[in-house]
């Protein structure tokens, strides 16, 4: 049996239709702290358990993970020891621009403890990296052809 040609364009249109989406909301909202550009970031989920977390920080700044977790040791711009859910945001948010972004939003799970977001998690002087999303369509729209 072969596979339908039509199949790739069934499972990437509600991903793009949801990031269209999450653009245009974010492009009205107009709100500090909201990308009017289409960026995404991904973040830890508010109701993650710590021990969760945790063991995501860990695999995501070791070796399989290899996210560059300089900035959120100590001396780092986004160094905050009692904001574990912070740490972790920065972290996902590496190792999912790392692994592809928007083009491979499974990279954004951690076990369901990440999301991926339109607000800017960035605070004083701990800025994170987004994925534009017009590039990530575009590079979506290449993979259908």
């Amino acid at each position: 049996m072969t596979a339908s040609p039509f199949l790739p364009v069934i499972l990437v249109v509600p991903i793009l239709l949801l990031l269209l989406g999450a653009r245009t909301a974010s492009a009205a909202a107009g709100a500090a702290g909201v990308s009017g550009g289409g960026q995404l970031w991904c973040v830890a989920k508010n109701n993650a358990e710590d021990g969760a977390l945790q063991s995501a920080i860990d695999w995501a700044c070791g070796p399989d993970g290899g996210s560059d977790c300089r900035a959120i040791q100590q001396g780092g711009a986004c160094y905050d020891p009692p904001d574990l859910q912070a740490h972790a945001s920065y972290a996902f948010n590496d190792y999912f621009i790392r692994s592809g972004g928007v083009a491979n939003p499974a990279a954004c799970d951690f076990s369901d403890a990440a999301a991926l977001t339109a607000l800017n998690p960035s605070h004083g002087s701990c800025v994170l990296p987004s994925r534009v999303l017009v590039t990530d369509i575009h590079v979506m729209a290449a993979l259908l052809h």
